[in-house]
């Protein structure tokens, strides 16, 4: 048994079954061990934004890490956007990264880098393994870091000649911390808080945001009169019958202020005080209203379900609460095609136990309230802000949940970035539709633009904002990788387009001309 073939096994026993991959010359070794492995499923993303955000939207839903398997520092720093995106989301990862034979470091060839440095910024854990021996020990203690609360990014830096050299055999799986259980005095606080009599917010995140957990919220709701609010981009909410549903912090920093206007106390749990996405001239970065205390009942590490439970139970709640469920909108009219009516359809015929990855940016406003009333889904969102998620994070989420459908909502400027992804959902016959918002722009950024405080726009600004001329044909692009595709501009051809998709298996994509 070589290094490689004891660190494929190693990360097997740990439950770690999944490799998203781009690799290069370096990890040729460890290719052959994944060959070799038939317990390791592999699967090729060919480009590295595409491998590491579907390493996230895997783990966000299989709560467990996959690996992926990364070429040398430039491969890393081209996974590096949705990394971040994935600390953001606390979500586990263990990164393999090969990198030249230790004897030919430092011969100083073309693709020397600084591997370490590129990995630092997104990793939690780090390490560079320096003996084949070595390997398999370094690689379970990876997947402790990685599943180590809330979630870790672990990245193993792999010389080619520590993957080829014998090794005495694979590691075993080593014991995971346990959450660290809420502090009885940040119970105190809460409670005191809510019994208060003066306004209340939860603001939640994480943990807190899985069914059991906003369980207990609904009970701390009904008897305190609290209003729930989640972060604005969430790592993954639960929703549907039986739960409540907390209001999405909004995006811009006055509309959050405006939002939480009057609390007297804001109650975090599982995230941190609210901030705006940006700064901006003569405008608040805190988005905490004047005068209202924080408490933190549990930070992204704890155990929020407990301290929620704790919570409830010493306000003395009823046991179960049962959140009215709004209604499902009806399918639109004939007409124009808009955010609003594909946010009608999309909440009309979401099939139960859907997954929807959201990047739909500024298209997806009225998603949110139009899938309110749905059968239980998850939602996944755009963390950390580095554009270029939604695709990968949807092919992520399709290995980790065959049996779900994926609805990816997703703006066509930001897919743009790693539209490599609708080739590995052809390639792996992933159930996900993709709806591109179709407006070719920035949209976000045209907004931005006058929120900053920019001199009104000039024809060469603009052109840096606009994404026609030419016109991004996605269908032709869908059908170049694979997947089938039609392109619809109309709020019913959308409609029946998006019953046909959802009622089919495998990979579609539908173009919403907005």
């Amino acid at each position: 048994m070589n290094g490689a073939q004891s660190l494929v096994q190693t990360l097997v026993d740990a439950g770690v079954t999944v490799c998203f991959t781009n690799p290069g010359t370096s990890e040729m070794h460890f290719v052959a061990a994944l060959d070799d492995n038939p317990e390791m499923r592999c699967v090729l993303g060919l480009f590295e934004g595409v491998v590491s955000g579907a390493a996230d939207g895997y783990a966000r839903m299989a709560d467990r890490p996959a690996a992926t398997l990364l070429h040398l520092g430039p491969g890393l720093g081209n996974a590096l956007a949705n990394l971040h995106n994935a600390k953001r989301a606390h979500t586990p990862m263990v990164n393999i990264v090969g990198d030249h034979a230790t004897y030919h470091a430092h011969f100083d060839a073309p693709l020397t880098s600084d591997v370490e440095g590129v990995a630092r910024p997104m990793s939690q854990w780090l390490r560079r393994s320096r003996y084949a021996a070595e390997v398999a020990r370094d690689g379970a203690e990876a997947v402790r870091a990685a599943l180590t609360a809330p979630g870790q990014i672990a990245t193993l830096v792999l010389p080619a000649d520590t993957a080829w050299d014998e090794a005495p055999g694979a590691a075993a799986p080593l014991p995971v911390p346990a959450r660290p259980a809420p502090q009885p005095e940040a119970i105190a606080a809460a409670v005191a808080a809510l019994r208060s009599g003066e306004p209340c917010v939860l603001l939640m995140n994480g943990q807190a945001l899985r069914a059991p957990a906003l369980r207990q919220a609904a009970r701390l709701e009904a008897v305190s009169g609290a209003r729930l609010f989640h972060d604005t981009f969430v790592s993954r909410l639960t929703r549907g019958p039986g739960l409540p549903a907390p209001e999405r912090l909004p995006y811009f920093g006055e509309q959050a202020l405006e939002a939480l206007a009057g609390a007297a106390h804001l109650i975090l749990v599982g995230t941190r005080p609210p901030v705006s996405f940006f700064a901006y001239p003569d405008k608040p970065s805190s988005l905490v209203p004047k005068g209202c205390q924080v408490h933190s009942l549990v930070g992204a590490e704890g155990d929020a379900l407990a301290a929620l439970t704790a919570v409830a139970d010493a306000l003395g709640a009823p046991a179960t609460v049962t959140p009215a469920l709004p209604p499902r909108p009806a399918a639109p009219k004939p007409g124009p095609l808009t955010p609003e009516t594909i946010a009608a359809s999309v909440g009309a015929l979401m099939p139960d136990q859907a997954i929807v990855v959201d990047e739909a940016a500024t298209s997806g406003f009225a998603l949110p309230a139009a899938t309110a009333g749905g059968p239980t889904h998850d939602w996944l969102a755009l963390t950390g802000g580095a554009i270029g998620q939604g695709l990968p994070t949807a092919v992520g989420a399709a290995v980790a949940c065959p049996d779900r459908k994926v609805l990816c909502m997703q703006a066509d400027g930001s897919a743009m970035y790693t539209v490599q992804a609708l080739w590995t959902m052809a390639r792996e016959k992933l159930d996900v539709v993709t709806v591109i918002f179709s407006n070719r722009k920035y949209a976000i950024l045209q907004v931005e633009f006058m929120r900053v405080g920019a001199h009104n726009p000039g024809p060469k600004a603009m052109s840096m904002l606009d994404l026609s001329n030419p016109d991004i044909d996605w269908v032709a692009m869908a059908a170049a990788m694979g997947v089938e595709a039609e392109r619809v501009d109309d709020a019913s051809a959308f409609h029946d387009a998006f019953a046909r998709a959802v009622a089919a298996k495998g990979p579609r994509l539908i173009e919403a001309v907005i």
